[in-house]
């Protein structure tokens, strides 16, 4: 029976692997998904074939409550609340850890008996699930705008206190390592630990949420893998080592595409506010607006259009409506190309996601790196929802909160026409140069139906 689960752990990592490396394109991404989640099914099979397992009751029990919860709120979650999804379903994960710690503590009376690095990776899983869990909880109601997106902190003695409740946690975990088995110090942990998820992320602006929300998905991937040293469950190793350093990998490569240090970002205070214009009142300044049939005259007789989506175009739900009008300009042998900023939207591919929900051509889907030298040969960018991404003071403006953040370089183009509802900011909370740019022409109202009305003018014209 132990060789025979062996074999099915190496079937099921393989599986992981193979599924992960169908995520890096949306063409496989579902295929990888399955395959991943069929790798996932098997290592829970192995596991519930270890002797001894348990409680059979219980655990058919809490399989079925998770299985009612979670696929009806997977099924019905929009697109556009996906990121938040994430992040409960992540927080979640950090939470069943916390928990298992918890029991593992008062199983083993305090560690008693048990070797001492099993009592140090089971109260690191306990200090960064908890972690993990309430700064989840705090991205969700960001996010879901339970809680204010804005920056919400105690000012300067904001690090103190973070440093005290990480020091409190530590100090619970040393005295239960050196022998005491008093519950209260792993309640103590806990709630300090709890404490510090929630102060190290309310500070945090709604601009720097979806590095946030990877950041934390790193979190609990390593608190699972710390718990599966502890439970000497080879699963949780893998599995919480791959989710630990994949997203580790990713939440560098979204601070490096916002021009932030992963510890400026923990620190807080980025996005989320009211407007600000750097550099004088820039509300003021005109702006010129254009008409949906103006627009699709412009793309009409253009020979290459690049499309900027953003998270306005996953609020109206227009992705559909885009394709519908790509295709009819591709009729009229218009190049259409679709650029995709690193962090466009509020969690990680999130516009890929959308676009080729909507059936958009892989091969069009051209990332910022590629398609910023094709601005300067592009007759229309057509922003449609973008903000932070498109702002030409990332570049232009030393004052700027964004300065140095690589953007989308729509304003390189011949002419920009930006979809928007009015002129609100950004998750940065600072006001967009590129709107009172002489080649910008804004068209107001929601995406969805600004879009379809320029569907009706092409197929008119």
């Amino acid at each position: 029976m132990t060789d025979f689960i062996a074999i099915l752990y190496v079937i099921a990592f393989a599986l992981f692997i193979y599924g992960l490396m169908g995520l890096t394109g949306p063409r496989t991404a579902v295929r990888g998904n399955w395959i991943a989640a069929v790798g996932m099914g098997i290592a829970v099979i192995a596991t519930l074939l270890t002797p001894g397992m348990g409680n059979w009751l219980l655990i058919v029990l809490g399989v079925a409550i998770g299985v009612l919860v979670g696929v009806p709120s997977a099924r019905k979650v929009k697109m556009t609340a996906m990121p938040q999804m994430v992040a409960l379903f992540n927080g979640v994960g950090g939470g069943a850890v916390a928990l298992i710690a918890w029991v593992e503590f008062n199983s083993t009376d305090g560690y008693a008996h048990e070797p001492v690095y099993i009592a140090i990776a089971s109260l690191f899983a306990a200090i960064i699930g908890s972690i993990s869990f309430w700064g989840s909880n705090v991205a969700f109601g960001k996010l879901q705008e339970l809680i204010s997106g804005r920056p919400i902190s105690l000012g300067k003695l904001q690090q103190p206190v973070n440093a005290l409740l990480l020091l409190v946690a530590v100090v619970c975990a040393v005295l239960i390592i050196t022998g005491d088995d008093s519950e209260l110090l792993i309640i103590g942990l806990l709630v300090a630990a709890g404490i510090l998820g929630l102060t190290v992320v309310l500070p945090i602006g709604g601009a720097d949420m979806p590095v946030v929300i990877s950041l934390l998905n790193a979190f609990t991937g390593l608190s699972a893998a710390a718990m599966g040293l502890a439970l000497d469950n080879t699963a949780l190793i893998v599995a919480g080592m791959i989710v630990g350093a994949s997203g580790s990998i990713l939440t560098n490569l979204m601070a490096k595409a916002m021009n932030r240090s992963i510890p400026a970002i923990v620190a807080g205070g980025f996005g989320g506010g009211p407007a600000v214009a750097a550099g004088g009142a820039k509300e003021a300044r005109p702006v010129r607006s254009t008409s949906a049939a103006d627009t699709a005259i412009q793309m009409a007789y253009a020979s290459k259009v690049v499309v900027v989506p953003g998270y306005g175009m996953a609020v109206a739900q227009a992705q559909h409506t885009v394709r519908e009008m790509a295709k009819l300009l591709e009729k009229k042998g218009i190049e259409v190309a679709y650029a995709i900023h690193p962090v466009a939207g509020r969690m990680p591919g999130h516009m890929n996601v959308l676009l080729a929900e909507a059936d958009v051509p892989y091969e069009q889907l051209k990332e910022m790196d590629e398609i910023n030298s094709e601005f300067a040969q592009t007759d229309v960018a057509l922003v449609i929802g973008a903000n932070d991404v498109t702002n030409p003071a990332a570049q232009t403006d030393p004052s700027s909160p964004i300065y140095g953040m690589p953007i989308l370089k729509v304003n390189e183009s011949r002419s920009v026409i930006v979809l928007k509802r009015g002129m609100s900011s950004g998750f940065a909370g600072i006001d967009n140069d590129l709107f009172y740019d002489p080649k910008t022409s804004m068209l107001f109202g929601d995406a969805k139906s600004s879009v379809g009305e320029i569907v009706e003018e092409l197929k008119a014209l």
